[in-house]
């Protein structure tokens, strides 16, 4: 891949979203999210055109723009070669907040994800609101836990799979319960997600 480009949007919950309207929008390679620790995600692709990455940073904002936030983007048509190396560490845990300093597609090779299957990602600024939504979810419809991940300063964001009417009822009943207890960031579905975006999650 001969160009590089990043979007930066808020909420893992935005960014998934985003990051699916990328995919679909260009033929690039997601390289990964990393989290800033504080609310903010960076997404890298990468991508053989610049016309391709270009078609991607422009879905990345209006996709943002469509769900009340934004995306400050940057392309790199020649990157230097030192500039990937900076994420070619291994991967670790963070200390501060316990998500992982980045999601890649490399995090789980054996991954199962069924690309037919809706994904339903709730957020919510504190634990115990995502636990009890989380609870809440997968009792209200015939869901799978996906997993859950921590991007810092307290955002939780926990994923369910199932059809599309199964992922929507628990998300609705996710949000719900999550309310009295904390702040709801987001609650989506993605009916139909990119396998790029699926490599990223567990």
């Amino acid at each position: 891949m001969a160009v590089l480009a990043f979007a930066e949007t808020p909420f893992l919950s935005i960014t998934a979203l985003v990051a699916d309207a990328m995919l679909k929008a260009a033929d690039i390679e997601l390289l990964g999210f990393e989290p800033t620790g504080a609310e903010t995600i960076m997404i890298r692709i990468a991508a053989n055109e610049p016309g391709d990455a270009e078609a991607a940073l422009l879905a990345a904002s209006s996709e943002a723009k469509r769900l009340g936030s934004s995306a400050t983007t940057a392309l790199l048509a020649r990157p230097h070669p030192s500039i990937p190396a900076l994420n070619s560490k291994p991967n670790t845990i963070n200390p501060l907040y316990g998500g992982r300093d980045e999601l890649r597609p490399s995090d789980f090779p054996n991954n199962t994800m069924n690309k037919n299957q809706a994904i339903g990602i709730l957020e919510t600024q504190g634990l115990t609101a995502i636990l009890e939504a989380t609870d809440a979810m997968l009792k209200a419809a015939d869901v799978e836990l996906v997993g859950k991940e921590k991007i810092g300063a307290a955002y939780v964001t926990v994923m369910v799979r199932g059809d599309v009417a199964a992922v929507t009822a628990a998300v609705e009943a996710g949000a719900q319960a999550a309310s009295p207890l904390g702040k709801v960031i987001a609650a989506h579905v993605i009916a139909r997600p990119h396998e790029g975006l699926l490599a990223l999650l567990p």
